[in-house]
Order: C-alpha cells, then sequence, then structure tokens
C-alpha cells in the first residue's frame, strides 16, 4: 500500500530501521526488460550529452530529476505494471551513466593535453574498474550513510527524486507545485541560458585595486531550489567559506601581488605578470589552490574518523546482514563487485603502465585514495547533493598524492605521467559513482524498492557509460589535444589536472597555497567546524553559493510567518515539491540548452545594453524569489496534511 504524499518521516522524525517506506509491499520488484532497456537508453543519452557539453563549456547537470520525470513518461508508456519501483530504476541507470561521465571528463583529456594519446581499451579498463569498485565501496557503507543517518544526512537530491516520482503517481498538490517550480525554472533558463541568452543572470560587484574582492550571485533557478531543499544551517557554512575566500583570503594575495617587480610572472602563466592579475586571476592561479588543500585534508580526516564505521560495515557485510531485507544475495552481489574492480584496477595497472612495479604501486594507491574519497563522496552528497559534489577538488587533491608517489619513485617523464592520469581516471570514476549510486539508494530507500535491484541496474548503466564517454572521447581525441586562444574544446578541469600533474613532476608547482589550506582545515578542525562544507564554499564561486543563500532564506521566511506547526510543515512539504520542480526545470531546460547550443543548432550573441547589466540581473533574481516564494507563502493547509 502507498499513500498519496511521501510520509514525512522519509525527511526524518524516526530511526532510520523504524522508517515505513513508500511502498511496503517487499514482493513487489522494478524491473524487467523493458525497464532494463529504457534505463540503457537514458543511460547513453545523459552519459553523451554530459561528457560533450562538460568538455565544451565545463558545465554538467545532474541526471537523477530529468531522468525520473523522462523515465516516469517511459515507464508510463511501456512498462506500467513496474510502477513507481521501475520509474527509480531508470532514474538511477540515468544518474549511472551521467556519474560516469562528469568524473571522467575532468581527468581523461588530460592525457591528450600533456601531448600523449589514449586508446579505447585503455579507458574502458580503469573506468569500468572505476565504476565497480566505487559502486562496491559505497555498497559497504551503506546501512550507515543511508539508513542509520536518515533525517541527519538529508541527501536533497535524492528527496527532490523521491518527490518527483510520488508527484508522477499521485497528481495534486505535490504536482501542481513542482509544475510551478518547473514552470519558473524553465522560463528564467530559456531567457538567461543556452536557448536565447537575451538576459545577464549574474550579479557582479568588484572591488578596487587597493582591495581586490568579487561579490557575484547568479539568478540560476535550480541552484535556488537546492537551497530551499538543504535549509539555512548548510548554505550559510558554505556561504561562510566562500567570504573568507572572496573578502579574506582573495584580498591579501591580491595586496601582496600589486607589490611585485615588474619581472615576475605567475607560477604557470609565464605571459602573465603577477601585479597584473585581476580577482579572476588570483582566485584561478592561487586561491585554488588553497581549496584544494583544504579539501585534501577534510577529505583525509573525514575518512580516519569513519574508519570504525567502515570496519563495523565490513563485519556487517561479512555476517550477510542488510538493513532493506535484500538477504544474503545482495551481500553476495556487493563482495563480487568490490572484488571484481580491484581485480580490474591491477589488471589495468599492468595494462597501462607495462611496468610491473609501476602496476602495483599505482594500483595500491589508487585504492587507497578511491576507498578514502568514494566514502567522503557518499557522505558530501546527503548534505549536498551530486549536483554540488566537489569531484574536482577531491580529484585534485588524490592526484597531488598519488604524483608524489610516482616522483618519489622516480617516474618524471611524458609515459609516466600517462600513466599516472589513466589511474587518476580510475580515481575520479569511482568518487563520481559513488555520489550518484549513493543518492539512488536513498530514492530506493525512501520508496521501499530493492538495494540489490538497484545495485545491478545502476552497475550495468555505469558500464554503459564508460562504453560512451571512452568512445566519445576518443572519435574527438582530434579536436580535445587543440590549444590555443579559442579551442573547439575549452577543458576546464581536465587542463587543470593536466597542470597540476606536469608541475608536480617537473617541480613547479604552488606548495604554499596548498599547504596553507591544510592548515586552515586543521583550524576548523580544531574548532568543530565542518571542513569540507566550508571548503567546497571556498572553492566554489560565492555566485553559486550565494544564490543556495538565497534559496534557505526563503525557506526560513516562510517558515517564520507561518501561524502553527502544522501550517509550516505543510508549507514546507509544498515548498521542497516546488523547489523540486525548480530542480528539475533547470536541469532538464539547461541540459537541453546546452546540447543544442554546442551541437550548432542554437548560436546566441549574448545579451546586450540593458539586458547585460547588473540591474538586469537584479530584477529577475527579484522576480524569481518572488515567484518561489509566493505560491508557498499562499498555499493553504488542508485537512489531510499530516
Amino acid at each position: 500500500m502507498s499513500s498519496k504524499k511521501l510520509p514525512k518521516e522519509a525527511y526524518g522524525g524516526v530511526s532510520g530501521k523504524d522508517y515505513v517506506p513508500y511502498i511496503t509491499d517487499k514482493s513487489k520488484t522494478g524491473a524487467n526488460v523493458a525497464v532494463l532497456i529504457i534505463g540503457i537508453i537514458l543511460a547513453v543519452i545523459f552519459s553523451a550529452s554530459t561528457a560533450y557539453s562538460g568538455m565544451k563549456a565545463g558545465l554538467t547537470v545532474a541526471a537523477g530529476i530529468p531522468g525520473s520525470i523522462i523515465g516516469s513518461a517511459f515507464i508510463a508508456a511501456f512498462a506500467s505494471k513496474k510502477g513507481i519501483l521501475g520509474k527509480n530504476i531508470v532514474q538511477g541507470m540515468a544518474s549511472g551513466g551521467e556519474s560516469v561521465a562528469s568524473g571522467m571528463i575532468f581527468v581523461l583529456p588530460a592525457v591528450l593535453l600533456v601531448g600523449s594519446q589514449v586508446t579505447f581499451l585503455e579507458g574502458l579498463l580503469v573506468g569500468v574498474g572505476g565504476v565497480l569498485f566505487g559502486i562496491g565501496i559505497a555498497s559497504l557503507v551503506h546501512n550507515y550513510l543511508i539508513v542509520e543517518e536518515h533525517g541527519k544526512l538529508m541527501y536533497p537530491e535524492s528527496m527532490a527524486i523521491s518527490e518527483t516520482l510520488v508527484a508522477s503517481e499521485a497528481g495534486g498538490d505535490s504536482m501542481k507545485y513542482m509544475g510551478i517550480g518547473f514552470g519558473i525554472s524553465g522560463i528564467i533558463t530559456v531567457l538567461t541560458g543556452s536557448f536565447l541568452n537575451v538576459a545577464n543572470n549574474v550579479i557582479s560587484f568588484f572591488g578596487s585595486k587597493f582591495y581586490k574582492w568579487k561579490f557575484e550571485v547568479e539568478v540560476n533557478p535550480l541552484l535556488l531550489g537546492i537551497g530551499f531543499i538543504v535549509g539555512l544551517e548548510v548554505a550559510l557554512t558554505m556561504f561562510a567559506g566562500s567570504i573568507l575566500s572572496h573578502f579574506g583570503i582573495m584580498p591579501l594575495i591580491g595586496y601582496f601581488t600589486d607589490m611585485a617587480g615588474e619581472g615576475a610572472k605567475v607560477w604557470n602563466d609565464p605571459s602573465m605578470a603577477i601585479n597584473q592579475m585581476d580577482v579572476n586571476a588570483i582566485a584561478g592561479n592561487y586561491v585554488k589552490y588553497i581549496g584544494a588543500g583544504m579539501m585534501l585534508c577534510g577529505g583525509i580526516i573525514g575518512a580516519v574518523k569513519l574508519i570504525p564505521t567502515i570496519i563495523a560495515s565490513v563485519k556487517e557485510t561479512l555476517n550477510a546482514k542488510s538493513a532493506s531485507g535484500d538477504g544474503e544475495g545482495g551481500t553476495a552481489i556487493q563482495t563480487i563487485i568490490l572484488l571484481a574492480g580491484v581485480v580490474v584496477a591491477f589488471v589495468a595497472g599492468f595494462f597501462i603502465s607495462g611496468n610491473m612495479t609501476m602496476a602495483i604501486v599505482g594500483a595500491i594507491v589508487s585504492l587507497i585514495l578511491a576507498a578514502l574519497f568514494v566514502i567522503v563522496a557518499g557522505r558530501l552528497t546527503g548534505t549536498i547533493g551530486t549536483s554540488n559534489l566537489p569531484v574536482s577538488g577531491m580529484t585534485i587533491a588524490s592526484l597531488v598524492i598519488a604524483t608524489l608517489v610516482f616522483v618519489i619513485m622516480g617516474w618524471k617523464d611524458l609515459a609516466d605521467n600517462k600513466s599516472l592520469l589513466l589511474f587518476g581516471t580510475f580515481i575520479v570514476v569511482a568518487i563520481s559513482i559513488a555520489g550518484g549510486y549513493s543518492q539512488s539508494q536513498k530514492v530506493t530507500y525512501i520508496m521501499g524498492g530493492s538495494k540489490t535491484e538497484m545495485q545491478k541496474y545502476f552497475t550495468i548503466a555505469g558500464i554503459v557509460g564508460v562504453i560512451v564517454v571512452v568512445g566519445t572521447i576518443v572519435l574527438l581525441s582530434g579536436q580535445l589535444a587543440i590549444t590555443g586562444n579559442n579551442p573547439p574544446f575549452a577543458l576546464p578541469q581536465a587542463n587543470l589536472i593536466s597542470t597540476l600533474t606536469s608541475g608536480i613532476m617537473s617541480g613547479q608547482l604552488p606548495w604554499p597555497m596548498i599547504i596553507v589550506g591544510v592548515f586552515m582545515a586543521i583550524v576548523l578542525y580544531f574548532l568543530d567546524l565542518p571542513i569540507m562544507t566550508i571548503a567546497i564554499g571556498f572553492y566554489l564561486p560565492i555566485a553559486t553559493t550565494s544564490i543556495i543563500l538565497v534559496g534557505a532564506l526563503i525557506r526560513v521566511l516562510v517558515e517564520k510567518t507561518s501561524k502553527s506547526e502544522k501550517e509550516k510543515e505543510a508549507k514546507v512539504s509544498n515548498g521542497i515539491s516546488l523547489s523540486s520542480g525548480l530542480v528539475a526545470g533547470g536541469s532538464i531546460i539547461g541540459l537541453i540548452g546546452i546540447i543544442l547550443q554546442v551541437s550548432g543548432v542554437i548560436k546566441g550573441a549574448g545579451p546586450t545594453g540593458f539586458a547585460a547589466g547588473n540591474t538586469m540581473a537584479i530584477i529577475l533574481l527579484v522576480v524569481l524569489s518572488v515567484l518561489t516564494a509566493l505560491p508557498i507563502m499562499t498555499s493553504k493547509v488542508r485537512d489531510n496534511d499530516k
């Protein structure tokens, strides 16, 4: 039996083991051949579009919500008997394909940028190994992250996906508010994004030469919706990190760079004088590395603190216990996937290096780093969702350590750098797949689906994603290797990774920046503050964290103006449905827009005149905030709202 609304206990208030899911009939399954085919089709679509658009513009869009909406329509047409559990499997498979792409494009193209080549088989081996190992490790801590931390780790995008799935079944208020959110988000994304691109959506203020600072707000409905879902505490903590970087560290570095002599050049750009750097150059060349140091330290501290949990999870796995009632079959599959990931890592190591010592050392280092950051990624997904998961930051931290190991071993030439980057691809795929996997398993837990079933189908989708992404990169390798002022593919993350590994191997890297970040993280740890959440805010553009804060403040306004606890509960529930619509609209319309733009169907010249200024963006922000807050605040509490 199921109700027409997601149970309020889905958001917490009960122990994870006592939570009663949306579907209580354990005999129901979500998978059949039609569901598998639909899932594979969506995995192909989302992995290809994410790879292409991500390499072109550096932008990726999480597929869980778009996948749940598109998948719901397909399931209704071709596999209606499988209902909401079938829709859940399909959204998980869409997310599996996209997760692989959004990680792999950070590192694999860097092989081409350092002047080497990559074959399909090399990419396939490290990609499949990363998928299997990432899912295997994430499965070990499933019960802790999903069940025991229920209500503490909010999994905002999982809840948005769950609301989307329920709305597709129930109609009524949930669907109405989702529709309103989707409409608001769609219209603003079309006006400001890749479709028409006729209105500026970034409010920008820059400091003077005396005190170099930057404050921006990106009027992005998707991010505002995420802010409403995560709430004030997380949003403020992230924003605090942005204030520290943009109003503390950035002006401090700017103050000293102004004193630099005429001959002094930026460490990684000999064409730029240090005293000519603007705030963007300071952020990209120096501040970002402090953020990477913070994430490096925060990731290690977070992983070390989870060691008792990992040990407990391993013991539980060996005892064949499962909180979701999947029994020994689930444990067997979980163990097979994990061991297969380890085996493939070593096989890939021998294949890509041709050096026995490098293969063993590289595989062991990759497995340890991937295991650490997979757990961190699973936990962070519970806080901020996969859309804002700092995969690039965790990858940078991992590659810094792996590169140091290579340098210590004396492996510094081009072939060694290629091997290092392929090991790095294994790590990044494991990290990115873990975020999508944890998010999909949380939805499965909320819905009442089978953990083992999701595990199987998500793994299939991940492997399909690897085949598609590696194929795309190999096919486009000629264009990807082109550099200069206007390359056909910008590859922002891969450029950073290639610079980083080459810099360490050649001895040219701003180590003081990374070490400063490490010590800042240690201070945060001593103060018992959330290192990774602050580090994310420090690392992300302030334009992103500020609009997330606006969304959280709208939620506070809704809560404070409610006259009773019952009214507050109902309005926040409607607000989450509307915010889910904002995220869905921004994801789907944004994704379509990027695909149309990079494929040349749409060629927007960009906003001009008044529409290109701050005033236009401020008007859009006011309109977005009012259109979001008004329907929620004026919504009526029904008698059946609990």
